[in-house]
C-alpha cells in the first residue's frame, strides 16, 4: 500500500510520464536502458511500484554491508560476488522454481558512463533461465519512461540484438551524452554464444 501511494505521488508531481505496456505476468529479465544517471534507480522503483511488479536487481556486495543490507534487500537487491557470479543464475532459477513472478532488472550498458557497447550478462541469464526479456527505457527527449515490449530470445544473437537495437534507437536516457549503443561484442556471428562477463 505504501509503495503504491508513493508511486502515485511521484507520477502526479513528476515531470516524467509513465508510458508503458502492461506488466509481464511471468518472470522476466527487465532491461534498464539507457543507464546514464543515478535517477534511473528512482524511476525504476516508481515504474515497478506503479505497475505492481516485484523486482530484483543485482548490486556489488559492498552495497549490502552493515546497516544497508536490510533496506537494499527489501528494495529487491541481490548482492553479487564477482568471484562467483554464477550463483546469481542459481538463485534466480530457485526463485522461478518456487513460483515467484518478478522482473530481474539488469543494466547491460553497465555503469553510468559512455561505453562502446552492452555487456552480455542479461542475454546469458535469460537463456540459461528460460526467461523472456522486457525492454525498459528512459527517454529524456520525450520525458517518458516505462516498459516496452517483452520478447523471447531465440539464441540467434544478431537477430535478437537487431530487435532490441531497433526499440532503443530513439531512446536517449536521462543524460543523452552518456548513452551507449545496444551492441554485443560478438553478435555478428549468427548462433554464437555471447562473450563471458568480465
Amino acid at each position: 500500500m505504501l509503495r503504491r501511494a508513493l508511486a502515485r505521488l511521484f507520477w502526479t508531481f513528476s515531470r516524467w510520464r509513465l508510458v508503458s505496456t502492461p506488466a509481464p505476468t511471468r518472470p522476466t529479465i527487465l532491461i534498464g536502458a539507457p543507464h546514464t544517471s543515478n535517477w534511473d534507480f528512482v524511476l525504476m522503483l516508481a515504474i515497478a511500484w506503479r505497475l505492481r511488479i516485484p523486482i530484483r536487481w543485482m548490486g556489488k556486495k559492498s552495497l549490502f554491508r552493515g546497516w544497508r543490507n536490510a533496506p537494499m534487500r527489501r528494495l529487491g537487491g541481490i548482492p553479487v560476488d564477482r568471484d562467483d557470479p554464477s550463483r546469481v543464475v542459481t538463485d534466480v532459477l530457485a526463485q522461478i522454481a518456487a513460483g515467484e513472478v518478478f522482473g530481474l532488472v539488469i543494466t547491460p550498458d553497465g555503469t553510468r558512463g559512455s561505453r562502446t557497447g552492452w555487456k552480455s550478462g542479461f542475454y546469458r541469464i535469460a537463456r540459461a533461465a528460460g526467461m523472456s526479456v522486457t525492454l525498459g527505457y528512459v527517454d529524456r527527449t520525450t520525458m517518458t519512461t516505462g516498459l516496452g515490449p517483452t520478447i523471447e530470445l531465440t539464441g540467434d544473437v544478431a537477430a535478437d540484438m537487431t530487435v532490441i537495437r531497433s526499440f532503443y534507437a530513439d531512446k536517449t536516457g536521462y543524460r543523452p551524452e552518456l548513452r551507449s549503443e545496444p551492441r554485443l561484442r560478438d553478435e555478428g556471428i549468427t548462433g554464437a554464444e555471447p562473450e563471458p562477463a568480465p
